[in-house]
């Protein structure tokens, strides 16, 4: 449908429509990129947060693990492994 401001006999193409089409598409990608960078950023910063005050009120309360008085022993050497057929 042709505007009503135009010559229907004027083919010509309507650059000032294609730049203002054009301008309006890079300032909404920008502002959606500018909002998506916000957001990671806010999520990690909350993120570190809730580590930070899960491990602070983790540790106080903290006991190490005894160690075992059991030696390590170390296997030297495969045992055969005989299967009945």
């Amino acid at each position: 449908m042709q505007s009503p401001d135009r010559d229907p006999g004027n083919r010509s193409i309507d650059w000032q429509g294609i730049l203002r089409t054009l301008i309006v598409q890079v300032l909404v990608l920008l502002a959606l990129s500018y909002a998506f960078v916000r957001y990671v950023d806010w999520s990690s910063d909350r993120a570190m947060a809730e580590f930070s005050a899960a491990s602070l009120s983790a540790a106080p309360g903290a006991k190490p693990h005894p160690r075992s008085a059991a030696p390590v022993q170390v296997v030297k050497a495969k045992t055969p492994c005989f299967r009945s057929a």
